[in-house]
């Protein structure tokens, strides 16, 4: 079977480029009005016609997401154990250049951090680490999902990139989802962007969530660092790299993210920066696209946006959200984290908020027979 990367050449950006700006209103609305959509359909609701034609776009994408998810939108929080990182990428508030103090959590302090979390009434967790495999290697990352599995439904994994046995191996402890982000679908760009470390390696990298579908990870999202290349070049492969995996991978419970880059420890300079009615047009589009796949909103957007893009399509949002390494049971001298996050609101606040615009929170949803049972009356507290 050919990799994502050999099936991406069969779209350069002259291809993407031309798609995007020759589509008309006429096909925009043909395009609305078919279940199955193709490639070609989701680079024409990208185009310039389709942001035109943001209203009915957007009604199309609500209806789809009510049709397949109901009103149910899940909650999950990230804990960073690590923010030692090898990798010198321009845009990042972890390159190893930024002369600020880092922090590697022992397992007992990652358990003791995700412990308050479990207090907290947080059952589906994602684990961060920087790039920097002798320090945070592929047994550390696993023994750490096998001390805290026990204390949730979901234990996932966003993380540098790793072979298939060792994505088998976390899955063996407990890891039943990884995030991968290419950060830019752009060889040339990503190159530029990543001058230094082991994620310089692009076809690694874009390759990683197949290698991880194959050791048996249950759900995989992928996602395009919007704002380091142009809209259409890196929204377009976003999608088509979630749509070439659910067509290879029927299994996989798959995902996208739709994170806008953010402001950061160091200076970087935003040249392709996506206003919030392409963000919109994105989020709709991806739904239209891919009705069945669950898209994923950080806190690096506002309450305001995160609030107005669930009708839409998003279907996954975090909560209670640091992007710091400790500081919430264990001690925290250094950093504010990898950006700057914008929506502060905790676990019950943004339960309360999915339910004041008429959605209903998620926060387990579904059972790990090797879960623990603890935590029933957290979940009833929190609003699940």
């Amino acid at each position: 079977m050919k990799s994502f990367e050999t099936y991406l050449q069969e779209w350069p950006a002259k291809r993407r480029k031309e798609g995007f700006l020759k589509a008309t209103r006429a096909q925009v609305l043909s395009v609305l009005g078919r279940d199955h959509l193709k490639p070609e359909d989701f680079l024409t609701l990208l185009s310039p016609a389709a942001l035109d034609l943001l209203e009915p776009l957007a009604q199309r994408a609500h209806e789809l997401t009510v049709r397949f998810f109901g009103r149910a939108v899940c909650l999950f929080t990230p804990l960073y154990i690590s923010d030692v990182c090898t990798n010198q990428c321009r845009y990042c508030g972890f390159n190893a250049k930024n002369k600020q103090p880092r922090r590697h959590l022992s397992v007992d302090e990652a358990y003791a951090e995700a412990l308050y979390l479990h207090q907290q009434g947080h059952r589906n967790i994602l684990l961060l680490t920087g790039d920097a495999p002798k320090l945070s290697s592929p047994q550390y990352i696993a023994e750490v999902v096998r001390r805290i599995k026990p204390l949730f439904a979901s234990v996932g994994i966003e993380v540098y990139s790793l072979t298939e046995e060792e994505y088998r191996a976390v899955v063996d402890a407990g890891a039943d989802s990884m995030t991968m982000f290419q950060e830019t679908y752009s060889p040339e760009l990503y190159a530029w962007l990543h001058p230094v470390g082991p994620k310089h390696d692009y076809a690694f990298r874009l390759n990683a969530p197949q290698r991880a579908a194959e050791a048996g990870m249950r759900s995989i999202g992928v996602g395009g660092l919007l704002g380091l290349e142009s809209f259409e070049q890196d929204a377009f492969a976003t999608g088509l790299h979630a749509w070439w995996l659910t067509r290879y991978y029927p299994g996989v419970d798959m995902g996208v993210s739709i994170p806008r880059i953010c402001p950061h420890e160091g200076q970087f300079t935003v040249e392709h920066g996506v206003d919030d009615r392409h963000l919109v047009q994105y989020v709709a589009a991806l739904r239209c696209f891919l009705p069945r796949v669950t898209i994923t909103c950080s806190t690096r957007e506002s309450a305001t946006m995160r609030d107005h893009l669930i009708p839409i399509g998003v279907t996954r949002v975090s909560a209670g959200v640091s992007t710091a390494v400790g500081g919430r049971a264990t001690e925290n001298t250094h950093n504010p984290g990898q950006f700057e996050i914008t929506d502060h609101r905790s676990l019950p606040e943004m339960v309360d908020a999915i339910q004041k615009i008429g959605y209903q929170s998620v926060i387990k949803d579904w059972e790990d027979p090797t879960a623990s049972s603890v935590g029933t009356a957290c979940l009833a507290a929190a609003g699940g």
